[in-house]
């Protein structure tokens, strides 16, 4: 149940699922012959000039995405998940599913140890390695998700709980008899009786349904409801001792909560908890020092954005203390080395996410890698000596790592994806550029596979998702199959981005539309006059925040050939009140609700100049988003109809804010590659014949 993340950056990349490739190819031309009518001889693969692969929307789907990661408490092996995408035939579901594997922390061949049609996550090794726990709902539905167990050494599974509603998440108490657990609260039986016949009325804002904290006994079986209250809980830490549990809380598990978090310490004999760190802004992870005196934790004084420090407290109480006050950027989840001299964490600088290290005693924070890409630090050898974590780069994938505690070497544990070897990538640049007002901006050109200097191409500016987010100069599935089929993508980091420090992070406050719109066109302008972009064959395309500078760029300007929005924002007034953040959209206005602001929302909102509005358009949007609700989609679609505007608006049933099924995955990469292929005179090489 550790926190396996890199701070409260998006660090995720846009796809990282998988299959089989003989059958993917096989599924691939079996599509094409029904697309194209009689059947064909199967024409080769795509080829680069050096005769590599090219990677194609179906290989996109084929990449296995390594997750979460625990060593073993002797240090010897490692629990990490693996998703790969089963895609059995054209006619039957495609789906994602998750397994566990195991690897020697010092390499070697990794074994997968779950198997099966039911996803298993949250690989948790017992206290004393026996055992590996991990969560699935192997026995029912969605609600039934429990804790398994199965033997260290191999063997058949078994169901530990069989709590109603499921698990969410799990922690082994350090004597390894007992388990903390959170579920979700269920309906009393007069509630379901109710719900059975439709009675089901909901009142917003008070029939919410919260997590708390459990406590189960792996002998005796028995279960113990450990927190009640209006509040709901999240990532429980056992003490070293076993006699405390430190958890999150929040007011409800809302998102529009989630900076509302406080930091409380149960006494789990006695059942008497305390807030520990309860101030007015957010805190969170907390982790407790090896010697159980202290905790460390992330947090701010205030609520705010761009900026997260590194917080110690005594575990008894008192005032905390910021590791990491003179520190620039936001600080990642913490992991104690086991002298509890050092804390390591993973945070975004610039174009990458590196390791820190603070020194616990002076406060002073040092880095410890420069490779660029995306390096996440999670584990420590019981001995200090050697890290791990996951590392990718911009021609390589995600894999495990171990290093020593300097990072003077690091070696790669896992070996997933090993064909993307075979293939031809687009060489990736950081580059820069000045921006209207003099300010000088960064972001990531991934190039066209074959590239050859001095040539123009048919360019795609991709802005990030966010605002408070980062592009990163890693493995990117989506920029490589366009660099794949001639294009050059430019992923900005504009104002408002992470990994420059809190004033950069703040800098599109109350300018949403300005200044970071300026950003995006001056890098595209920039790469026109390097000259390897072909003015004539400019598109856009983005996701969420990304989506609402797509929709702003379709009306301040007219030099793209077409632009496709994705989940994006398009009327700030009404998307206040329909999305499930407006606490964060606010702040970005000063605090004011737009009915106290309504110039302000609507002078930043794509709708008020949708006059201007003549490229055609391609807008995409998951059906049941919450975080941009799918009405932001409709009403500028609805406006460039009756405008008589060149427009296509494609819903996908089901997807949320992020669009995870696999199918749909497929659909979004070549509608894409027809879309731009079309208007920039550009015809994907890599996809059958469009349908």
């Amino acid at each position: 149940m550790r926190h396996k993340q890199v701070g409260r950056q998006n660090v995720a990349l846009f796809l990282a699922t998988v299959g089989w490739f003989l059958l993917a190819t096989s599924l691939a031309w079996t599509q094409e012959k029904q697309a194209t009518g009689p059947a064909k001889p199967q024409a080769s693969a795509p080829t680069s000039s050096t005769g590599k692969k090219l990677l194609t929307a179906l290989d996109v789907l084929r990449l296995e995405n390594v997750g979460t990661a625990e060593l073993s408490p002797d240090g010897t092996r490692i629990a990490y998940t693996v998703g790969v995408t089963e895609m059995p035939g054209p006619d039957k579901e495609w789906r994602t599913v998750t397994h566990v594997w195991v690897v020697s922390a010092t390499g070697g061949d990794a074994r997968q140890f779950t198997r099966g049609n039911q996803s298993a996550t949250n690989p948790t090794w017992s206290p004393d390695g026996k055992k590996l726990a991990f969560l699935t709902n192997r026995g029912g539905g969605e609600d039934s998700r429990q804790v398994w167990m199965l033997y260290a050494d191999g063997g058949e599974a078994w169901q530990v709980t069989e709590h109603k509603g499921g698990v969410t998440a799990f922690e082994f108490a350090p004597d390894g008899k007992r388990i903390a657990f959170l579920a979700a609260d269920q309906p009393s039986r007069e509630e379901e009786q109710r719900r059975k016949v439709r009675d089901d009325a909901i009142v917003v804002d008070k029939d919410i349904q919260r997590t708390h904290l459990w406590l189960f006994d792996l002998e005796t079986k028995e279960e113990k409801r450990l927190t009640e209250g209006p509040f709901t809980v999240s990532d429980p830490q056992w003490s070293p001792d076993g006699r405390q549990i430190a958890f999150v809380t929040r007011p409800t598990p809302r998102a529009d909560d989630g900076a509302r978090s406080d930091i409380w310490i149960l006494d789990v004999a006695s059942g008497e908890r305390r807030a520990l760190a309860a101030g007015p802004g957010p805190e969170d992870s907390p982790r407790w020092s090896p010697d159980g005196k202290w905790i460390a934790y992330t947090g701010a004084p205030e609520f705010t954005v761009g900026r997260s420090e590194l917080y110690l407290v005594a575990a008894s109480g008192g005032a905390p203390r910021s590791l990491t006050e003179n520190f620039d950027l936001t600080a990642g989840t913490p992991l104690w080395s086991p002298d509890g001299k050092t804390i390591y964490f993973s945070t975004s600088i610039r174009q990458a996410v590196e390791v820190f290290a603070a020194d616990v005693a002076t406060g002073s924070v040092r880095q410890l890698t420069q490779f660029g890409g995306v390096t996440s630090v999670s584990e420590i050898s019981p001995d200090g000596r050697t890290l791990f974590g996951s590392i990718t780069a911009a021609n390589a994938p995600e894999q495990l790592f171990r290093a020593d505690a300097g990072f003077a070497k690091l070696e790669r544990l896992t070996r997933h994806n090993a064909w993307i070897q075979e293939y031809a990538l687009g060489e990736v640049e950081v580059v820069k550029w000045t921006s209207r007002d003099g300010l000088e901006i960064e972001g990531v050109l991934t190039k066209p596979v074959d590239f050859v200097p001095g040539k123009r191409y048919p360019l795609l500016l991709n802005p990030h998702g966010g605002p408070t987010a980062a592009s990163f100069a890693a493995f990117n599935p989506t920029a490589q199959l366009l660099a794949a089929n001639g294009y050059l993508v430019l992923q900005p980091n504009f104002r408002g981005s992470v990994g420059r420090g809190v004033t950069f992070a703040q800098a599109n406050r109350q300018d949403w539309g300005k200044g970071d719109y300026q950003d995006c066109i001056t890098g595209v302008e920039a790469m026109v006059a390097r000259g390897i972009a072909d003015r004539d064959r400019l598109g856009a395309f983005g996701w969420s925040y990304g989506g609402y500078l797509t929709f702003w760029i379709l009306t301040q300007t007219d030099m793209f050939k077409a632009v496709s929005p994705g989940a994006g924002l398009t009327n700030l007034y009404s998307m206040y009140s329909q999305n499930d953040i407006p606490r964060y959209l606010g702040w970005f206005f000063g605090g004011s609700a737009p009915w106290d602001a309504p110039d302000a929302y609507w002078e930043h909102s794509a709708m008020k100049y949708i006059q201007n509005v003549k490229t055609p358009t391609l807008i995409l949007h998951g059906e049941r988003d919450q975080r941009v609700p799918i009405a932001q989609a409709q009403e500028f679609y609805r406006a460039l109809v009756e405008r008589g505007v060149p427009v296509e608006f494609v819903i996908y049933p089901r997807e949320g804010h992020g669009i995870t099924e696999p199918r749909h995955q497929l659909d979004r990469l070549r509608r894409w590659l027809y879309f731009f292929g079309k208007h920039l005179n550009n015809p994907p090489v890599t996809e059958p014949a469009q349908p």
